[in-house]
């Protein structure tokens, strides 16, 4: 896959600017508010964006609430640490403490997310039950 042109990945990084230091959100959370996008295009978009734009591609882990095992975890995990991010001893972040809980009305209106529709997205989002 071309990464460079994905259209989409605007629409990610510009969603995942959303989500503030001391929260993360799972690659299927922002993949859920972008129609046609998939967890693994997030995590394509992820791995492509570029330095400087101040995308904080650290607040993106997966479902599990860890962050994916590959080049680059250790140097994640600083970062989310130093935003307060708080790991368990099994490498998870506790999502009730840490879970991102969406993005700000106006990405909402911007993108003509009615909040009911929000919700009902926001209600597969993982959590720790």
């Amino acid at each position: 896959m071309n990464t460079r042109n994905y259209k989409s990945f605007d629409a990610i990084f510009e969603l995942v600017r959303e989500v503030p230091a001391g929260q993360v959100a799972s690659y299927g959370m922002i993949a859920s508010l972008i129609p046609g996008t998939t967890a693994r295009i997030v995590g394509y978009a992820m791995a492509a964006t570029p330095s400087g734009d101040a995308i904080p591609w650290q607040r993106v882990i997966n479902s599990a609430g860890k962050i994916s095992d590959r080049e680059g975890a250790s140097r994640q995990r600083e970062y989310l640490q130093a935003e307060g991010i708080v790991f368990s001893k099994a490498g998870k972040v506790n999502w009730k403490t840490h879970g991102w809980q969406g993005p700000s009305e106006n990405w909402l209106e911007k993108h003509q997310v009615d909040f009911i529709n929000f919700l009902e997205i926001q209600s597969k989002w993982p959590t720790n039950r």
